[in-house]
C-alpha cells in the first residue's frame, strides 16, 4: 500500500499547488477543471488576509454543502454583486432575499438561515479563533464544514475529509467506504505531516484528482496514477 507521503507528493507533481481557497477579491488563477474563478492564490498560503476575506471563506463552506462549487461561485458572486459578503449585513438582510440571492447553491432557504446564525456566532466571536467544539454545536454545521472553516479560514491543521477523499482512499483500501469521519481524519492526521499549509494542499489535490480520474461510477482507470493499487479498477 502506497503511503500518504508518496500520494501526495505525484498529485502535487501531476497537477501542481491548487491555491485554496479561491477568494472574489484576489487576482489569481484557476488551476481547477470546474468553476470560473481566478482568486486561487497557489504557493502563497497567507490567505486569508482580511477579516473579509475570512468570514467569505467561512460562507463558502456552508454555500457548498451537498452541492457543486460551480453553484457556490454563482452565489457568493450574486452576494458581492449586492454588497452583502459580510456578517452585518447579512442580519440585516431579509431572509427572503437572501434565498433568492444564494439560490443558486441550492437548499436556499435552509442555507439563509444557516448564514444568518452563523454571522451572528462571527461576530461574537470578535477576531478569536472558534474552537470545533464551538462550531459543531451550531446548527447546520458538521465535522467537514467545521474543519472547512478551521483549515482554510483560521490555518489550523485539521484535516478536511470529503466524499471525494472517502471515495478515493477507500478505494486504495486505506479504510471502509462504511468508516466514519473521525476515524478517516484520524488516519490522516496520524499520518501525514501536521501542517495546515500541507493539508490545504492534500485535500484540494485530493478534490482535483477525484474530479478528473476517480468518478463515483466510472473511474477514468487509465488516466490514473493511483490506478496499481486501486481495488474499485481490479474488481
Amino acid at each position: 500500500m502506497p503511503k500518504l507521503t508518496g500520494i501526495y507528493a505525484k498529485l502535487l507533481k501531476l497537477y501542481g499547488p491548487q491555491g485554496w481557497w479561491p477568494l472574489l477579491d484576489v487576482e489569481g488563477k484557476n488551476p481547477t477543471k470546474t468553476g470560473s474563478m481566478k482568486g486561487y492564490h497557489p504557493k502563497d498560503y497567507s490567505y486569508p488576509k482580511t477579516d473579509k476575506q475570512r468570514f467569505e471563506i467561512c460562507i463558502g463552506t456552508i454555500l457548498a454543502q451537498n452541492t457543486s462549487w460551480v453553484q457556490v461561485e454563482k452565489a457568493l458572486q450574486n452576494l458581492k454583486k449586492i454588497n452583502y459578503v459580510d456578517p452585518k449585513k447579512i442580519l440585516k438582510i431579509n431572509e427572503s432575499n437572501l434565498g433568492k440571492a444564494i439560490k443558486p447553491a441550492g437548499y436556499f432557504n435552509q442555507k439563509a438561515k444557516k448564514l444568518k446564525r452563523f454571522s451572528e456566532f462571527y461576530i461574537s466571536l470578535k477576531g478569536k479563533v472558534p474552537s470545533r467544539e464551538e462550531l459543531l454545536n451550531m446548527w447546520g454545521i458538521g465535522p467537514e464544514t467545521a474543519d472547512s472553516i478551521l483549515l482554510y479560514a483560521y490555518k489550523k491543521p485539521y484535516f478536511v475529509i470529503d466524499a471525494y477523499t472517502k471515495r478515493i482512499f477507500s478505494r486504495l483500501g486505506f479504510f471502509s467506504e462504511k468508516a466514519k469521519y473521525d476515524e478517516m481524519q484520524k488516519f490522516f492526521m496520524d499520518n501525514f505531516p501536521k501542517d495546515y499549509k500541507k493539508y490545504n494542499e492534500f485535500h484540494a489535490l485530493i478534490v482535483e484528482h477525484a474530479k478528473r480520474c476517480c468518478n463515483k461510477t466510472n473511474p477514468l482507470s487509465e488516466k490514473c496514477i493511483l490506478k496499481k493499487a486501486c481495488k474499485f479498477k481490479n474488481i
